[in-house]
Parts: structure tokens; sequence; C-alpha cells
């Protein structure tokens, strides 16, 4: 006779989740600024302006 088998559910543990949820907001957030922002958030000086702006060129993000 087999024996039965157990079925055992994953534990995401609160660091893990917050940590994933920290990255999202993260990346998010670098994605608005690369490819939306049009110098409303990156206006301290030309150089941040500059590599979002090639930023958006890298990425096939149309700004122009």
């Amino acid at each position: 006779m087999p024996k039965a088998q157990t079925i055992t559910t994953p534990v995401v543990s609160p660091r893990l989740l917050w940590t994933a949820l920290a990255v999202v907001a993260l990346m998010l957030l670098i994605t608005y600024l690369v490819a939306f922002d049009q110098g409303a958030v990156s206006r301290s000086g030309m150089y941040l302006h500059e590599l979002m702006h090639d930023g958006r060129h890298l990425l096939g993000v149309p700004c122009h």
C-alpha cells in the first residue's frame, strides 16, 4: 500500500515581500523618469536631463 503524500504550501516571508515591493516601486520610478519625464522632475541640471534623454533613445522611447 503506497504512502499518502503530504502537500506543503510555500510560505513567503514578509521581508521578501517588502523587498520585492520596494524593487518594483524603484523600477517604476526609474521607468517614469527615463520614459515619461520631460524635465518636470529632472530639472536639477542639464547633466541629468541629458542622461534621461539619452536613456530614452537607448530604450527606443520616442521623445521628439
